[in-house]
């Protein structure tokens, strides 16, 4: 990977102000967790992709994104009930989605 974590962790900063996420009273900063969480995944993507072969590298990608919309979607869609609201599933899953494909 050649580019730094701390372009990564700004091109994320960048990402998330399209569809921001609300950290409300979080105890640690916004940016140091994005720092955490890039420096975490740059971390394992080093320590596997010469082991692997690009469509395998691949597919874990596919899947890790999976599981992370996947567990987004229920902690949204628990939230929502809590709260008394309806639950739409495609609402919830329209910021993972292309704009304009159906």
């Amino acid at each position: 990977m050649e580019v730094s974590t701390e372009a990564l962790v700004d091109m994320l900063r960048e990402v998330e102000a399209e569809d921001p996420i609300d950290y409300a009273d979080l105890p640690f900063g916004e940016q140091e967790l994005r720092r955490l969480v890039m420096s975490s995944l740059v971390e394992r993507h080093h320590a596997v992709e010469a082991d692997m072969s690009v469509s395998d590298l691949n597919a874990l990608y596919l899947l890790s994104t999976a599981k992370l919309v996947l567990e987004n979607t229920v902690l949204h869609a628990r939230l929502l009930l809590l709260q008394g609201q309806q639950v739409d599933v495609q609402s919830l899953l329209a910021p993972f989605t292309l704009k304009g494909r159906k």
